[in-house]
């Protein structure tokens, strides 16, 4: 699932983000409500979190509202210290699927996320992803091939997800950087091909065929079988990377 929160307070932000991640989302973060418009409208996301109050001159109901004219139906939940009815009234009825009030406790906000995302999975595809005998439940983030269980760390299954989600396709690092770990440039480290090996000894060892495969100098590809790459393919691969999610952060 990709999540996109707009919340300018750092504790706040930081204490959904965690636990979302935690339950497996690939989570981008916005603190103002300019760049959270841009990415709302701009990104294809599973779900928004947004508050209402928020700084860079635009509220977090006016990038509801916008949504909507725009015809798009992401599950929005709003965060917001304006605990009044009439306040509660105005939010839902300018687009918001339900509204949370500040404090909260994080299990109640993950029941209604649960909740708003079984109402919303025939919207985006359904709630199950497959390639192959590799399965991932959605709603539960049980993965398994076959009849065997996969045990996964949260960033391993954020990976596969990403990676199960661009079947077939070259997934370059710099959008593994940008959707896994919210890192919009390169640290020049190996923390992609250490998760990716780890991901491979789970998945692929002692199964066949392998699903999970690297495109030298380009990035990696999961599917059935491997993914012979020309120059063209992989100038595209890198222009996609370039083109890819906003940098909110």
């Amino acid at each position: 699932m990709r999540s996109l929160i707009i919340e300018d307070d750092p504790a706040t932000a930081r204490y959904v983000c965690n636990g979302l991640e935690e339950a497996g989302h690939m989570v981008t973060r916005c603190d103002n409500g300019l760049d959270g418009l841009h990415a709302a409208i701009n990104e294809s996301w599973d779900l928004i979190i947004l508050d209402r109050l928020l700084p860079g001159g635009v509220d977090g109901l006016s990038i509801v509202a916008r949504l909507r004219e725009l015809g798009k139906g992401t599950p929005v939940l709003i965060l917001s210290a304006l605990t009044s009815t009439d306040e509660r009234v105005r939010g839902l009825r300018l687009g918001g699927d339900d509204y949370i009030s500040k404090p909260f406790a994080f299990a109640e906000l993950m029941a209604r996320v649960e909740a708003l995302l079984r109402r919303s999975t025939p919207a985006h595809g359904g709630t199950r992803l497959q390639v192959a005998d590799l399965t991932v439940d959605l709603r539960t983030f049980r993965v398994a091939r076959g009849s065997t269980p996969i045990i996964l760390q949260p960033r391993e299954l954020r990976l596969l997800t990403y990676l199960m989600r661009y079947e077939g396709q070259v997934v370059t690092r710099t959008m593994l950087l940008e959707a896994v770990w919210d890192c919009h440039f390169d640290p020049q480290t190996n923390v992609i091909d250490v998760q990716i090996s780890r991901l491979r000894s789970k998945v692929d060892k002692g199964f066949s065929p392998p699903l999970i495969h690297t495109i030298r100098g380009v990035g990696y590809v999961l599917g059935t079988r491997g993914t012979t790459v020309t120059a063209d393919n992989a100038a595209t691969a890198n222009g996609s990377a370039d083109g890819g999610e906003t940098a909110c952060v």
